[in-house]
């Protein structure tokens, strides 16, 4: 999927219903994800990240550069690039934005702003990057057209506080991307292929 075919369908009205993990108290913390595309390929991919094993919450976890909003921000996508820019070195100027995806209620209780960009073609992922190894341990990346369809994805079904709520899986090569991360690509899945 190219840059071209994904935007015909991504600005296209939100056809994937409200997105959350769990349906959580009313208290939520704000924050935001960068959902990056690298387009040097006729098949966008999108990078994520795996968090370093030694960290308290989710080690060793996949995810997309992000974290919580902070006075800092103006906005929320602020909060996105600033967090890309602390983790993985990526320089906001070299980031386009190209919109959101509506908010991502996690069952920790954070209330997530999805923010899709695209990478500007003159960086280069293997020098240009410095990644903050106290926050990641490596960078990859998926191409977009097995993130875009349904079939890859496995969904397991949970039940807390006595209601059930899906918890989405999706493999590429050695990886497994699952939880929030794997929920949020599913939503855009949806979208994309409400209008395919």
């Amino acid at each position: 999927m190219n840059e071209k075919h994904f935007l015909s369908k991504f600005h296209l009205p939100w056809s994937a219903g409200p997105s959350h993990d769990f349906p959580f108290p009313v208290k939520t913390r704000p924050a935001a994800v960068l959902i990056c595309l690298h387009p040097p390929f006729e098949d966008l991919h999108v990078l994520f990240t795996q968090r370093a094993i030694h960290l308290n919450h989710h080690a060793g976890q996949i995810s997309f550069p992000g974290g919580k909003y902070e006075t800092c921000d103006e906005t929320l996508v602020d909060t996105a690039l600033r967090e890309a820019e602390e983790e993985i070195g990526l320089k906001p100027d070299k980031v386009r934005v190209l919109g959101t995806l509506p908010e991502y209620k996690t069952i920790s209780g954070f209330a997530v702003l999805p923010v899709i960009g695209i990478l500007d073609e003159s960086v280069d992922l293997d020098n240009d990057l410095i990644i903050d190894t106290n926050e990641v341990s490596r960078v990859f990346q998926v191409p977009l057209s097995h993130l875009m369809n349904q079939q890859n994805y496995f969904v397991h079904h949970v039940e807390r506080r006595k209601q059930t709520f899906p918890v989405y899986f999706i493999q590429y090569q050695n990886d497994v991307i699952w939880g929030a991360t794997a929920g949020m690509t599913a939503l855009l899945c949806k979208h994309i292929e409400f209008y395919s």
